[in-house]
């Protein structure tokens, strides 16, 4: 199975996708904050990026799910800041600091051939929501220099459904975060009351596009759909309601991961309800609610970093 991205450069799609996302960065318009900044001018907003896309790290990523893991690893690429910023990032230095260098499209083409020539089985864009178009940018440069891993797609969940359909036929598996089903949880944690109906949309949308997570021989993704969800301490993430919507208006077959390593980061110290990690009992209710919900694909790393209590 080939990556999606390669067709799309031979058919020109991936060139006219390009294209289309510039002009909604000249006034942009890439994720649901529409800033309509013109970012191609340099001009920033809330993602406080401009034209290129800064880069904080790549290489090899052994700690993410076993069907990205493989033997050779994940080919992560981590990009600044963010168009979500939540107050208990987990990556707060990188999303709220800010940490790392422009990069030119060339330059971020060769990030990716080097990730590929180390052995990595994908190339794991990790917040790439606010850089849709400097990663199509520097695809046409990496594809036409042999790059053919399957691409990764790692964001928050806070997406346009328009902008994702730029993405349609480059991307082969979509990594959404689902962090919030309550609106009010959202407004205060990330100043975004509509993330929970923008995860649900884009949800469906990256589901339509690229179906349920399929796996090579030797168990490494090559397409589809994996879906993170961190229990967070209190209940406040709504789990529950989370994966009773992914069972219900997705697919019982969906790839999941709850996630045990919330820990208090940046502003998440200065807020009772989330400056704690969550119990061994949070936890343990967050697996049973998906199972009940009829999820059968949960990723199955034993928890690490809960509170015994």
């Amino acid at each position: 199975m080939n990556a999606a991205y390669i067709e799309a450069y031979r058919s020109g799609r991936l060139e006219q996708s390009l294209a289309r996302a510039s002009r909604w960065m000249s006034k942009c318009t890439l994720c649901p904050r529409m800033c309509r900044v013109d970012r191609m001018a340099g001009e920033t907003g809330f993602c406080k990026t401009g034209k290129l896309a800064v880069v904080a790290s790549f290489g090899p990523h052994y700690g993410e799910e076993r069907p990205l893991v493989g033997r050779g690893g994940s080919g992560a690429v981590f990009f600044s800041f963010c168009n979500l910023s939540c107050q208990f990032c987990q990556n707060y230095d990188i999303s709220h600091g800010g940490e790392g260098s422009p990069v030119g499209p060339e330059q971020l083409a060769e990030i990716m051939l080097a990730l590929q020539k180390m052995g990595c089985h994908n190339i794991n864009l990790v917040t790439p929501t606010h850089v849709i178009q400097p990663i199509l940018q520097a695809l046409l440069f990496a594809v036409a220099k042999g790059l053919r891993v399957p691409l990764v797609y790692n964001c928050g969940g806070y997406e346009r459904v328009a902008a994702l359909k730029l993405l349609e036929g480059i991307v082969d598996i979509y990594m959404p975060d689902f962090k919030f089903w309550d609106t009010e949880t959202a407004r205060e944690l990330c100043g975004a009351p509509d993330y929970p109906s923008r995860a649900r949309e884009a949800l469906r949308e990256m589901h339509r596009q690229v179906g349920e997570l399929v796996c090579d021989e030797s168990g490494v993704a090559r397409r589809g759909v994996l879906v993170r969800h961190l229990v967070m301490p209190n209940g406040l993430a709504g789990t529950a309601e989370i994966v009773g919507f992914i069972a219900a208006r997705i697919s019982t077959r969906t790839y999941v991961n709850i996630m045990d390593q919330y820990h208090p980061c940046g502003m998440a110290f200065f807020n009772e309800a989330i400056n704690r990690r969550i119990t061994r009992a949070e936890f343990n209710q967050a697996l049973e609610a998906a199972r009940k919900a009829g999820l059968t694909r949960l990723d199955n790393r034993p928890g690490r970093w809960i509170i015994d209590k």
